[in-house]
């Protein structure tokens, strides 16, 4: 039989600090992985996060709610949009994101928690050639 699993948000089981500007927290509940992020003013994902990531855009799935503040996203197809205080997305691969004004954006990740901020994240796995 399952059984419950508590714990609280601001303990982590990882946290992964971006290059400036704030820095996710990775909570793990059983085989689900929740991300809790805050984005402090002047933090952007090509700037801040791209040099962990490797990647050209954020290849990460996110399904996100904002708590509070504001994030500007731009697609790599060139669709842009604004998110803020109870909004829920679903984000595709292939975006860039910026906090908007001076205030931190803190926000929830049900889905791309355990890639984000991480090394190659969102690549597949790719068979070695020898």
């Amino acid at each position: 039989m399952a059984r419950a699993i508590i714990k609280r948000a601001t303990e982590a089981d990882e946290r992964r600090p971006f290059v400036a500007h704030g820095e996710a927290s990775v909570l793990k509940l059983g085989e689900i992985t929740i991300g809790r992020a805050r984005f402090e003013p002047g933090w952007r994902w090509s700037r801040d996060v791209k040099p962990i990531a490797g990647t050209a855009d954020c290849e990460v799935v996110h399904t996100i709610s904002i708590l509070s503040g504001r994030m500007h996203v731009r697609m790599r197809d060139g669709e842009e949009f604004e998110l803020g205080p109870g909004d829920v997305a679903f984000i595709p691969p292939g975006h860039d994101g910026w906090v908007v004004g001076d205030e931190p954006c803190l926000a929830v990740d049900f889905t791309g928690a355990e890639e984000y901020a991480r090394a190659h994240a969102g690549e597949e796995a790719r068979p070695s050639i020898q």
